[in-house]
């Protein structure tokens, strides 16, 4: 029978692979804070949605729709169909784990599951204690909150002029995230060309007035990834 006996040494060190998501987490929980704050949200409440959520971009489409008053429905499936990956990243990191882990521990460290959380635990050779994905998974949680606090309560520190004029980082962390692998890849570029082209039309022809904005980033987000998939499946490789 497999033992798992949690140790102090696994949890160091899944803290200390963690550091460095931990710190690229700062700058853009710091953007998610000031984004909720000046979109009218208190300095607390952008607080509590790092420390209750841990998805990036979900959080942050979930948030502007709230901020623009749309219905459960919309702000459900749009952050469905954002953090579904999340599920098959779960799926895969399970085959790795410590047989011994039980399923409430599963349960609590599957919650600091991101992109970079993941790719970090699937490079590790071997089998994966409860104890290493805690470590792994604080710092990150940790700094995801705290920057959070630290851009929330700044902005509302600031005058409000101020405060709304910094809401344009937000701006300038999407085309950061988007800009570096669509100049790399062709097939990104048309999709992401295809998915603004798509938003467009909803937003502005008539015919389509009467989808709201929360459909119309669902809608953009599954036409382009249908699209780019027909167009450019991915190839086949030998293994």
């Amino acid at each position: 029978m497999n033992t798992f006996i949690p140790t102090k040494e696994d949890f160091l060190r899944g803290f200390r692979k963690g550091i460095p998501i931990a710190l690229g987490y700062l700058p853009v929980s710091f953007t998610f804070g000031l984004m909720a704050v000046t979109g009218g949200l208190s300095p607390w409440m952008a607080v509590f949605i790092s420390f209750s959520n841990l998805t990036s971009a979900g959080q942050f489409a979930g948030t502007s729709l709230i901020l623009q008053g749309c219905g459960y429905l919309e702000i459900t499936l749009t952050t469905f169909v954002i953090n579904i990956r999340y599920m098959l990243m779960s799926l895969s990191l399970s085959q790795k784990i410590d047989p011994g882990a039980s399923f409430s521990q599963r349960l609590i460290f599957s919650f600091g599951i991101t992109d970079e959380t993941f790719s970090m635990a699937s490079m590790e050779n071997g089998r994966l204690s409860y104890s290493y994905m805690m470590g792994l998974i604080s710092g990150p949680i940790l700094a995801w909150t705290l920057g959070t606090a630290l851009g929330a309560f700044i902005c509302a520190s600031l005058p409000e002029s101020v405060g709304n004029a910094m809401g344009i980082a937000l701006y300038a962390m999407f085309i950061a995230i988007i800009v570096p692998p669509s100049r790399k890849s062709r097939p990104i570029l048309a999709i992401v060309a295809i998915s603004i082209g798509i938003t467009l039309m909803l937003k502005y022809l008539p015919a389509f007035q009467f989808i709201s904005p929360g459909f119309r980033v669902i809608l953009a987000a599954v036409a382009g990834a249908g699209i780019g998939a027909a167009l450019w499946p991915a190839e086949d490789t030998d293994h």
